[in-house]
């Protein structure tokens, strides 16, 4: 294949491929030599073999692939009752033996005529979202949590390209961490922004994002940071975030090393502006890998606070598997360097079925209307693929 058509060629040649964006651009995998599809039996045994490979410095000594919110759960100890949905795997890693790297502006257009069905049903409507609001209203004042995340789930029957569509996605709400898979009876686009897990020698970072605000004509980042900085719930929930982020990381550092890096900062993204902090510190002598995911994941900012209780909470009240959403993408290096995201504003298109997952923070002053706009705005850049 010639690097100019790469994407053109891969798209045509019905291979497995994954795209990650990169510092530069974005890095393309394929020729995939192994397939290993996570269970809740060979997860800790993926995970603990995963860095026990021969490392010859190439770019393809890693495994890429995906955690899903379940097996992450199961991984932590953490129980799920019966729910109802898709048997999409709970997790699927990839050894690749080819790496291209391409710029960020991919270029690729389907000009076959699929026409996408652009209607969406949403699992919870307004009414029923303030019913389960309410809810974990009181458990917020009895201290059972103190920031809660209420997921939405935005659904359709349909074929897509996902290629064409993540080519499009990137074009208008480009993301730090965005990242596609194609493989033969499934595909994941997502502009994910948030990055759990990037760790390089004895050095881990994680950047939570907490606090969401809408965009228009009139605002721009510097007038979205005053928001952000005056705005009582937003603050508090950051703040939460955070702190709940360095205790995660405390369990993996040493003594006095975890650090905010940059605090409170605004990035700008297609409908709106988050509100975001980098954390960082030193890693303890003999932590594992399994240490690190085990206590990093499920990623707090998209669950709640305190963490293990909110996923209780949260568990007990899902009737649907989440599947992808809330889980981690990234890739584990065979010298154990890791870097995964949090699975947030992606369409997983599993046997033409696609969801689209969102989910905003619940503390003691939200609005139930304004958290459930929030989910919708969130979902939006992901359903106008489908016009």
């Amino acid at each position: 294949m010639t690097k100019i058509n790469y994407l053109k060629d891969i798209a045509k040649s019905n291979k497995p491929f994954i795209i990650y964006k990169s510092d530069k651009g974005f890095d393309l995998y394929t020729d995939f030599s192994k397939k290993i599809i996570l269970t809740n039996n060979n997860i800790k045994n993926f995970i603990n073999k995963a860095t026990q490979f021969r490392f010859k410095k190439k770019d393809t000594d890693i495994f890429i692939g995906f955690f899903g919110y379940e097996i992450l759960n199961s991984l932590i100890g953490v129980k799920l009752k019966k729910q109802k949905g898709p048997k999409f795997p709970k997790g699927i890693f990839y050894k690749p033996e080819t790496k291209v790297k391409l710029k960020n502006k991919l270029d690729y257009k389907n000009l076959k005529l699929i026409k996408p069905n652009k209607s969406f049903k949403i699992n919870i409507n307004k009414k029923s979202y303030k019913v389960i609001f309410d809810k974990f209203k009181k458990k917020i004042r009895l201290g059972e949590t103190y920031q809660i995340k209420i997921c939405t789930k935005y659904s359709n029957k349909t074929k897509i390209d996902a290629l064409d569509f993540f080519c499009r996605l990137v074009k208008t709400n480009m993301a730090p961490e965005a990242f596609m898979i194609k493989d033969k009876n499934y595909s994941i686009i997502s502009c994910s922004p948030e990055n759990l897990i990037n760790k390089k020698n004895n050095f881990i970072t994680t950047k939570p994002i907490a606090g969401t605000l809408k965009k228009t004509s009139k605002l721009n980042k510097t007038k979205a940071l005053a928001f952000f900085r005056k705005n009582l719930k937003e603050t508090k929930e950051h703040n939460m975030i955070v702190d709940m982020e360095r205790s995660d990381l405390s369990k993996v550092c040493k003594a006095g090393t975890v650090k905010i890096l940059k605090k409170k900062i605004v990035e700008e993204y297609k409908d709106l502006y988050h509100y975001v902090s980098l954390i960082g510190g030193k890693i303890k002598n003999n932590i594992s890998s399994l240490d690190i995911i085990k206590a990093m994941m499920p990623g707090g900012s998209v669950i709640g606070c305190p963490k293990i209780s909110t996923l209780n909470l949260l568990n007990n009240q899902e009737k649907e598997t989440r599947n992808i959403y809330t889980g981690s993408f990234g890739y584990i290096k065979f010298n154990g360097d890791m870097r995964f995201n949090i699975i947030i504003r992606s369409i997983l298109n599993y046997n033409n079925r696609s969801e689209i997952s969102v989910a905003s923070g619940v503390v003691i002053d939200s609005n139930a209307h304004h958290e459930f706009n929030e989910n919708y705005i969130k979902a939006k850049a992901l359903m106008d693929l489908y016009k």
